[in-house]
């Protein structure tokens, strides 16, 4: 019999009540998901499994299903399979988007077979240097079904989601070209602010990417081991977050990506070896630093007023309401990080991005 009750975290420095989902919404909502495959209108990415695990976490499941009736049109079914992905062919298959569908079948295979940590730290490797698959939203949607494995439920749907994730990635691999190791910084946030941008920021994602160079030298030493590389991992995701609240206004949907892919890593990061820490933080520095470079904007606009307690209690509320999928992504990462300017960036989003309702 399933318990409809939900176990409450500790409330962390915002007022958030981190809620572990035991009502089923989530594993229902999954489930109407993967219905649909991971991309529409030929690129865009589907962000209904993480907006809806957000909004779970946050204590909005009841929000839940009314938003994934307003998402629906949006979605398109899974496209057809075309050949078995295979332990022996798999490399000629990364990377094509046309593969989809066998690359979700292989991972809902492999996911079936072995735990899903295993496939994890198998394949962790061999897709992150092509983070910015699906404008990094590959590598934030393994993050967001990452977390909810580890700090919940190991249900069906949600080791299925990670599948559908883990397949999403593998069929849009894309690898940054060769960048230059320009000068270090002595911090994430300089490292940042020292991001140069693209030639021409114009057109999509991929035409941007393509005109990288180089990025500056962060950490300009190596991480002395798995705990250092978290360290500064954490480092980068409050940069991230803190720079949007002045530099948002660039391209405020794109520019959340900043921070909500190396925190996706983040996220992951207690599922993998040690060994893999390092690495993961070097991808994530540069998926940070590749949509900065492609949407930043020359200057930073005015820092907004703080929140006062009240909002800074109800912001993820605010961001539910607002209903924006990128919105909503972004306010759970500004909730992670926790602090001050951290939530004045999360009302950057509320009030630059669209809202929905």
């Amino acid at each position: 019999m399933t318990d409809h009750t939900a176990h409450h975290h500790p409330t962390d420095t915002t007022g958030t009540t981190h809620i572990t989902d035991t009502t089923g919404t989530l594993d229902e909502a999954l489930e109407r998901i993967h219905l649909s495959g991971p991309e529409r209108n030929g690129w865009l990415s589907n962000h209904a499994p993480m907006a809806a695990e957000a909004l779970v976490r946050h204590g909005q499941a009841a929000a839940v299903h009314r938003w994934l009736d307003q998402y629906r049109p949006k979605l398109e079914d899974m496209p057809d399979p075309r050949e078995p992905v295979t332990d022996r062919n798999w490399p000629e298959a990364l990377g094509d988007p046309r593969r989809i569908a066998d690359w979700t079948r292989y991972f809902e295979r492999e996911t079936a077979e072995r735990p899903w940590r295993t496939v994890l730290a198998a394949w962790w490797p061999r897709l992150l240097p092509g983070i910015a698959a699906g404008a990094t939203h590959a590598v934030i949607r393994v993050g967001h079904s990452v977390r909810t494995l580890l700090e919940g439920e190991e249900t069906a749907p949600r080791v299925r989601e990670l599948a559908h994730a883990l397949g999403y990635w593998a069929a849009r691999h894309q690898p940054l070209p060769a960048l230059e190791r320009l000068a270090p910084a002595p911090d994430a946030m300089a490292a940042l602010d020292r991001v140069p941008p693209v030639a021409e920021q114009d057109g999509g994602i991929v035409s941007r990417f393509d005109q990288l160079t180089g990025f500056p030298d962060w950490p300009g030493q190596e991480p002395g081991g798995p705990e250092a590389a978290r360290t500064a991992l954490r480092e980068l995701v409050r940069a991230a977050t803190h720079r949007y609240a002045t530099h948002g206004y660039g391209q405020p949907v794109m520019l959340v990506h900043a921070a909500t892919a190396p925190n996706a890593v983040l996220r992951t990061l207690p599922a993998l070896p040690g060994a893999l820490w390092v690495p993961s933080l070097h991808a994530a520095w540069a998926a940070s630093a590749a949509v900065t470079a492609a949407y930043a904007p020359r200057g930073a606009a005015p820092l907004a007023e703080p929140l006062t307690a009240r909002e800074a209690q109800d912001v993820f509320a605010r961001a539910a309401a607002h209903g924006d999928d990128h919105t909503i992504k972004f306010t759970d990462t500004a909730l992670d990080v926790g602090d001050a300017t951290a939530l004045i960036a999360a009302g950057r989003a509320i009030a630059l991005n669209p809202p929905v309702w």
